[in-house]
């Protein structure tokens, strides 16, 4: 049950907003908050029922442990070795569920093993709840959280908006909404609520869902094939049809994420929560590290902060500091997937980020103009999409393929086979708007529909002044953007990040 199906638009969504205005509207202030849990369970429960047990393992376990670790008087010791018990916990449940099979599959493979671990289905959001409850414990222990109830602790884990695909929710951003308060239900947080959701549903459906049928024409895969449209396996991929793939995907997973992340947090809003800002138009990025400063933010602050800062970050010498963000991007990597290809991803931003830092430290911060902005941003970006063919290949063969065309050494010809001319016109099309245009965030500063503080401007002066208003002009134009998405939601699928 995707944000974008009609099951969860016109079945699980009305009614969970329906018992939520009438649970806020009774005596106790808890009612709204049991309600949105059993709703977020069922939420879970409908893509596997089986997915409930490990959550709800994971939730007790985890609460249980928090709560021994902000206790008064316990000694640093006891406090290190109960953290240590919930660390392995976190670690050993993920990585049974998600790891298992990749380490055995490698280890046979490089040293001739028969080793069989029993196929596991992996639990739906298990890489995101983890996450977000790992660092709870890791605050826990160093005196940054306090006590909290156990209804309020498994909302702040369970909240349906955020927990198949992130954000990965912080507590000090969460559990202080709870504190002896009314979750609301008004016309205010409505009207942005449901802005930001259709924004969101329109970027996946209209844009995202469109991209994607280019992408497959290139990538192996439906509709890859021969016949299809597509470069079949006796077909060499050559350069234009490459990076026009590539750019296609790039645009694709933006979409895609920037669409989940309004429509997570229009969600949130709906029900009286502010969630916090995951992306913030990452293709305006002038080098990488600005880049993680605005693609999957709270995935960036959480290596930063409880994995880049821990191993030493960069107070122990540059050499250190140069393996400490590779060995962050390497897991950051392969967080997204038990597979090769995610962790090479990884470790190529990891070398990215190696190289601007380097360059910082040599030539140190400086101004640019407009030449240099530019320049900048297109460097940034043409890194990024290579880096995205790794991320989108189905194995390694398929991306040393991809990226040998994508070098010119199968020929030059512009892609002409597969793609249309409308086509390429909408990829030149959607690049221009990723580059110029406000995001949804800027458009909606005014009302702060992010957890945090309000978002600037940065791009081209004038456009920035597109502002959204609950008046009469944007309920037209969101109202035909909602029907227009409607007509079209059958074709589309999942989202991207709801396979982490």
């Amino acid at each position: 049950m995707v944000f974008s199906s009609y099951s969860f638009l016109l079945l699980f969504l009305p009614i969970v907003l329906a018992g939520f205005a009438i649970a806020t509207k009774l005596p106790s202030r808890r009612i709204p908050f049991v309600w949105l849990i059993l709703c977020s369970l069922i939420y879970c429960g409908y893509w596997r029922l089986n997915d409930l047990l490990p959550l709800a393992v994971s939730i007790l376990v985890n609460f249980s442990v928090g709560r021994v670790l902000v206790k008064d008087g316990l000694a640093d010791t006891y406090k290190r070795l109960i953290f240590s018990v919930g660390l392995i916990f976190n670690l050993g449940m993920l990585g049974w569920f998600k790891y298992a099979g990749m380490f055995s599959d490698t280890v046979n493979t490089l040293f001739g093993f028969s080793w069989h671990v029993p196929a596991v289905v992996l639990p739906i959001a298990i890489s995101f709840y983890t996450f977000q409850q790992i660092a709870y414990l890791f605050d826990a222990k160093n005196g940054l959280t306090r006590e909290h109830q156990f209804i309020d602790y498994c909302l702040f884990v369970t909240f349906f908006p955020q927990l198949i695909a992130g954000p990965i929710v912080h507590h000090r951003d969460i559990l202080p909404q709870f504190y002896g308060r009314r979750l609301s239900f008004d016309s205010s947080n409505l009207a942005i609520g449901v802005s930001l959701f259709v924004f969101g549903l329109s970027k996946k459906v209209l844009i995202a869902d469109e991209l994607a049928i280019l992408v497959g024409r290139a990538f192996t895969g439906s509709p890859g094939a021969a016949g299809a449209g597509g470069v079949g396996e006796a077909e060499l991929l050559t350069f234009g049809t490459a990076w026009l793939g590539a750019v296609a995907y790039t645009l694709q997973i933006y979409f895609d994420f920037s669409g989940y992340s309004d429509m997570a947090m229009g969600l949130g809003r709906l029900f009286g929560v502010k969630l916090p800002l995951n992306f913030n138009s990452p293709y305006r990025a002038t080098n990488i590290i600005d880049f993680w400063r605005r693609w999957h933010i709270t995935l960036s602050v959480f290596l930063r902060d409880y994995l880049y800062i821990p191993l030493g970050g960069n107070r122990k010498g540059k050499v250190r500091r140069y393996g400490n963000l590779i060995m962050t991007m390497l897991l950051g990597g392969m967080w997204h997937g038990a597979s090769w290809v995610f962790v090479l991803w990884g470790g190529m931003h990891g070398f990215y980020l190696m190289v601007n830092h380097a360059w910082r430290a040599v030539f140190g911060k400086r101004d640019m103009g407009l030449t240099g902005l530019i320049t900048c941003r297109g460097i940034t970006f043409v890194a990024v999409v290579i880096a995205w063919v790794l991320f989108r290949a189905a194995d390694l063969g398929e991306a040393g393929r991809f990226l040998t065309a994508m070098s010119g050494m199968n020929g030059l010809d512009g892609g002409e086979h597969i793609y249309k001319p409308l086509q390429v016109i909408l990829i030149v099309v959607l690049l221009g708007v990723v580059f110029v245009l406000p995001n949804v965030q800027v458009m909606m500063r005014k009302y702060r529909p992010q957890f945090g503080k309000r978002l600037g401007w940065d791009g081209i002066r004038g456009l920035g002044t597109w502002r959204w208003r609950p008046e009469m002009f944007w309920m037209v134009v969101q109202g035909a953007l909602f029907v227009v998405c409607l007509v079209q939601i059958s074709r589309g699928g999942e989202f991207i990040y709801y396979r982490f």
